[in-house]
C-alpha cells in the first residue's frame, strides 16, 4: 500500500470509532514490514497517540516459536523503531511456545514495563492452561487472548452449547474452557479472521455453496438493520456478552467501514442463535 493508501486507511477507521490497531513482528514479507510501512506513512501528534492503542505480537520465529527474554527484548526495540512510536499499548506472545520458561517472559516483560516501552500484556492462541503457567511467574497481569473466531469457526462457543453429548464433534472442548476462563479472569478475547469459514479456506460471506442457509440468514437480518452483510457478521461476536474484540484484519476502506457498523447492530437472542444454528451448529 501507498502511504496514501494507508493514511486513508487508518483515518477511515477513526472516523467510524476505531482506536485500537493490530500489528505482529512477522506481518509482512519480511520481520516488522507492516509495522515499518506503517510508521512511515502514519504520524500521530501527542494527543493522538494518546487516543489510539497499538498492539503488536512477538514468538514466532523463522521454523520455531521463541519466548525467550532476548528475543521479546529485541523484537519490541524493533518494532518500536518501525512503528516509530516510544511505546506499545499491548504486547502480545503470538503463539504458544512448547519450551517457554514463564521465569524468562517475566524477566522481559517487566523490562518491558518498568522502561516504559510496554504498558500492557496479554498472549494469543493460549489455552487457559497456558496462561496459568505463564501466571505463576508473570508480574503483569494478562489482560488479552487473541484466538481464532468467526461464526463459522467457533469451537470455543460451540462446545459449550453441546456440552455431555456423546458422539458429537461440536461437544469436543478444543479449547479447554477458554471462553468462561477468559470471562472469569477478566481477560478480553480479540477474534481474529472473524469472516474465515476454515482455516484460511476463504471467506464465508457470499458462500453459497457451503453456506447457502447461513448467507440467506445473514442477507435476511443486513436489510432488516439496513446494513451490509459483514455487519452482520461482526454483530454475531461482538453479541457475545464476552465483550469480544474483532481484529478485522482488512486494508479496504469500505470492507472496514462495513465491518464497523456491525458493532452498533443489537442482534436479539432469537437471532444470535439463528445465526448459530444456520453455521451448521446443533443445540441438542
Amino acid at each position: 500500500m501507498s502511504d496514501d493508501d494507508i493514511r486513508d486507511l487508518v483515518g477511515a477507521a477513526r472516523d467510524a470509532g476505531i482506536n485500537y490497531f493490530d500489528h505482529a513482528d512477522v506481518y509482512g514479507s519480511e520481520r516488522h514490514q507492516c509495522e515499518r510501512r506503517f510508521g512511515e506513512s502514519v504520524t500521530f501528534t501527542s494527543a493522538e497517540r494518546e487516543s489510539v492503542i497499538i498492539q503488536s505480537k512477538v514468538g514466532i520465529r523463522s521454523g520455531f516459536f521463541d519466548f525467550s527474554a532476548e528475543h521479546i527484548l529485541r523484537s519490541v526495540d524493533e518494532s518500536l523503531d518501525a512503528l516509530n512510536t516510544d511505546y506499545l499499548d499491548m504486547l502480545l506472545l503470538h503463539r504458544p511456545d512448547a519450551l517457554v520458561e514463564p521465569d524468562e517472559v517475566a524477566k522481559a516483560f517487566d523490562t518491558l514495563h518498568s522502561s516504559g516501552k510496554v504498558r500492557n500484556f496479554g498472549v494469543s492462541n493460549h489455552t487457559p492452561g497456558q496462561i496459568e503457567l505463564l501466571k505463576r511467574s508473570v508480574n503483569r497481569p494478562l489482560i488479552a487472548n487473541q484466538v481464532r473466531l468467526s461464526i463459522t469457526h467457533a469451537p470455543l462457543i460451540a462446545s459449550g452449547v453441546a456440552a455431555n453429548m456423546a458422539a458429537l464433534d461440536q461437544s469436543v472442548d478444543r479449547d479447554n474452557g477458554m471462553l468462561d476462563y477468559c470471562r472469569l479472569n477478566d481477560i478480553t478475547l480479540q477474534a481474529w479472521s472473524p469472516f474465515q469459514k476454515g482455516f484460511f479456506d476463504g471467506v464465508f460471506l457470499g458462500d453459497r455453496e457451503n453456506y447457502a442457509k447461513l448467507n440467506d440468514v445473514i442477507d435476511e437480518l443486513a436489510a432488516a438493520y439496513d446494513v451490509p452483510a459483514a455487519a452482520i457478521a461482526v454483530a454475531w461476536i461482538t453479541r457475545h456478552p464476552a465483550n469480544i474484540q474483532v481484529v478485522l484484519g482488512t486494508t479496504n476502506v469500505e470492507h472496514m467501514r462495513d465491518s464497523a457498523a456491525g458493532s452498533e447492530v443489537p442482534l436479539t437472542r432469537e437471532e444470535w442463535y439463528r445465526l448459530f444454528t444456520a453455521a451448521g451448529y446443533i443445540l441438542p
